[in-house]
C-alpha cells in the first residue's frame, strides 16, 4: 500500500506513515489494528467471493433433473453457512457452527443435509477442485437429532373440501392427482398428456435424480383430469397445465388461505400415503407406489396412522 491509501487508513499523518516505511519510528497501536482489520476485511471478502463461486458452480451441476424447490433449499441454506465456514473446515468447525445456530433442530438438520452434500460435492472428483475424498469435513460431523413429530395429512373429507373449494377444473384435477398419486411438485408441474395412460391408471414421470416411474391414479383423477383437458385441449406432447411450478404453489397457498387447510405438495404426498395406510396396504406397497428409496419417510409419514388405529382398540387402565 501507498503512503497516501495507509494514512487514509489509519486516520494517521504521511509524515508519520513515512518515518514508519522507513524504519525511522515504531508503528503504533492505532497502524497496527487499522492493518488487521483491513487485512480481515480483505480475507474475509476473497473468501465470500470463494465460497459463492463454489455454490454457484455445485448449484449448476445439480440443475439437470432437479426441482426449482431443492435449488431453493440449497441456495438459501447453503449462502448462509459456506461464506461462514469456507472451504476447507474441519469437523470441529462444522460441528461449533452447527451448534452455533438459533433456529430449531429441525432447522439445523436442514443446514446439516445442505452441507452435506455441497461437501460430498466439494471434495469428489467431479467439482474439480482437487480436494482428497479423505479430508471431507462432514463425514465426522455427527448429524443433530431431529425431533420425530407427527407430521400433517389430511383426511378424505377435507380433500373434497379442497376441490370443492377451487375454482377452476384444472385446480380440482391437481388436487385430486396430487392425492390419489403422491406425485411431486416437479413431476405433477411437468406432466403431458401423452404421459397419462387412461387404461392402466398410471402416469409416467421423471423423479428425483432423473429417474422414470410410474405413478397411479383413481377414478376421481380420472374424472376431473379429462374434464380439465377436455377444455384445456393440449396437444399429445404438450402440458397437460396451463400453469407450471410456481404458478400450481401459488393456486394451493391461495386455496389454503381460503380454507385454513394444509395445502401444499408434501401434505398431499402425506396424505397419499396415509390414506393408503389406512385402507390397509402395507408400507412395503406404498413405498413402491410413491417411489421412496426407503421405507424411512413412508414411516415417518404414517406415524399418525398406527397411533390412531392402536387408539381404537385402546381401553383405559383403571376403567371398569
Amino acid at each position: 500500500m501507498t503512503v497516501s491509501q495507509l494514512a487514509e487508513l489509519s486516520k494517521l499523518s504521511k509524515s508519520y506513515i513515512s518515518q514508519v516505511k522507513a524504519g525511522n519510528r515504531p508503528p503504533s497501536e492505532t497502524l497496527i489494528k487499522a492493518l488487521n482489520e483491513y487485512h480481515i476485511k480483505t480475507t474475509e471478502g476473497r473468501r465470500d467471493t470463494e465460497a459463492l463461486r463454489a455454490i454457484e458452480l455445485f448449484i449448476t451441476s445439480r440443475r439437470e433433473g432437479t426441482s426449482p424447490s431443492t435449488i431453493d433449499f440449497y441456495r438459501k441454506y447453503l449462502t448462509k453457512s459456506i461464506p461462514i465456514l469456507g472451504l476447507a473446515p474441519n469437523a470441529r468447525q462444522c460441528s461449533k457452527y452447527l451448534d452455533s445456530l438459533s433456529c430449531t433442530t429441525g432447522g439445523k438438520h436442514a443446514y446439516f443435509r445442505a452441507i452435506s452434500v455441497f461437501f460430498n460435492w466439494l471434495y469428489s472428483p467431479r467439482a474439480g477442485y482437487n480436494l482428497r475424498m479423505s479430508d471431507n469435513p462432514v463425514a465426522l460431523v455427527e448429524p443433530p437429532k431431529r425431533p420425530k413429530l407427527i407430521l400433517p395429512s389430511l383426511t378424505k373429507e377435507e380433500v373434497s373440501i379442497l376441490i370443492d373449494k377451487a375454482e377452476w377444473k384444472r385446480d380440482k384435477a391437481i388436487i385430486a392427482l396430487f392425492t390419489e398419486s403422491g406425485l411431486r411438485l416437479s413431476e405433477l408441474a411437468n406432466l403431458k398428456r401423452s404421459d397419462i395412460d387412461w387404461e392402466n391408471h398410471t402416469v409416467k414421470v421423471i423423479g428425483k435424480g432423473n429417474k422414470e416411474g410410474y405413478a397411479p391414479f383413481g377414478d376421481l383423477s380420472e374424472q376431473h383430469l379429462r374434464e380439465w383437458i377436455a377444455q384445456y385441449k393440449p396437444g399429445p406432447r404438450e402440458p397437460v397445465w396451463d400453469i407450471g411450478f410456481w404458478g400450481i404453489k401459488g393456486m394451493l397457498n391461495t386455496l389454503s388461505k381460503q380454507t385454513g387447510l394444509p395445502c401444499n405438495p408434501h401434505t398431499f404426498r402425506r396424505t397419499f400415503a396415509c390414506l393408503l395406510r389406512k385402507a390397509g396396504v402395507d408400507t412395503m406397497t406404498i413405498k413402491d407406489l410413491g417411489r421412496w428409496e426407503s421405507l424411512e419417510m413412508v414411516q415417518r409419514y404414517t406415524r399418525s396412522v398406527t397411533f390412531h388405529d392402536s387408539l381404537k382398540l385402546y381401553k383405559a387402565p383403571l376403567g371398569s
